[in-house]
């Protein structure tokens, strides 16, 4: 049964700004979270949780990516959330 018109996405840049997004941006938010966690947590338990929860996460935020109407917006939240997590692991590996 072929889908409703009206349900998919008319532009094709929309269409790749939600595939790039999904795959790339979905990634980024992912490991920048388990970044976040390794600081504050023990990183050997963090990275053998690791092995299951990207796959989870990473799919959970494919799946937000393509249900949202507006590519831009995801990936503007996407690098937010990635660079929110990535800071702190960036300021202790620095060390300021």
């Amino acid at each position: 049964m072929p889908a409703n018109k009206k349900h998919l996405t008319a532009s094709p840049w929309q269409r790749l700004l939600k595939i790039t997004a999904a795959f790339i941006g979905g990634y980024m938010v992912t490991m920048s979270l388990h970044l976040l966690l390794m600081t504050f947590l023990d990183k050997s338990t963090v990275f053998m949780t690791m092995k299951f929860s990207v796959y989870i996460l990473w799919c959970v935020l494919m799946i937000l990516a393509f249900l949202s109407t507006n590519g831009w917006k995801i990936w503007g939240i996407y690098l937010g959330l990635s660079l929110l997590f990535f800071l702190p692991y960036l300021l202790r590996l620095t060390g300021i």
